[in-house]
């Protein structure tokens, strides 16, 4: 079983990793990582909010270039027992301009430590250009 960590770590592990921009917990509550979920945890301690599963989905944008570029986004489905936060499930798409997927991955049993940084998650549902292999022996001559 994966080791869960605490918020400090869990957010740290994952900032490292490049996931440094906006998200949002539960489908609320933007902000930075950290900021995101412990403005959530807040509203769910003063009674706002009431955690029904011990799950809380984040959501954010890995690649935006605008409302008419395609965009990658991640969702992260993270358990949550006592203060302490480990990954569950991880999904990247990629959508075009209309919000069509393009290409989806999902990632399953991967602790956080284990998970890709965002570039690689980023190239996990992109295009890779095709390269052109030019054989050795023939070349040009003057």
């Amino acid at each position: 079983m994966e080791k869960l960590h605490n918020l400090d770590t869990f957010t740290k592990i994952l900032t490292d990793k490049g996931y440094n921009g906006y998200f949002h917990t539960q489908g609320a509550y933007p902000g930075k990582l950290k900021e995101s979920i412990s403005t959530y945890l807040e509203s769910c301690h003063s009674g706002v909010e009431s955690i029904s599963m011990p799950m809380l989905l984040l959501t954010g944008y890995l690649q935006w270039a605008g409302d008419d570029k395609p965009s990658v986004q991640c969702h992260m489905w993270v358990k949550h027992e006592s203060g302490t936060f480990g990954l569950q499930k991880m999904e990247i798409t990629k959508k075009d301009r209309f919000g069509q997927l393009l290409k989806h991955s999902e990632l399953t049993d991967r602790s956080v430590t284990a998970v890709p940084k965002a570039n690689e998650a980023i190239a996990m549902v992109s295009d890779t250009p095709k390269q052109k292999v030019v054989p050795h022996g023939k070349r040009f001559k003057f």
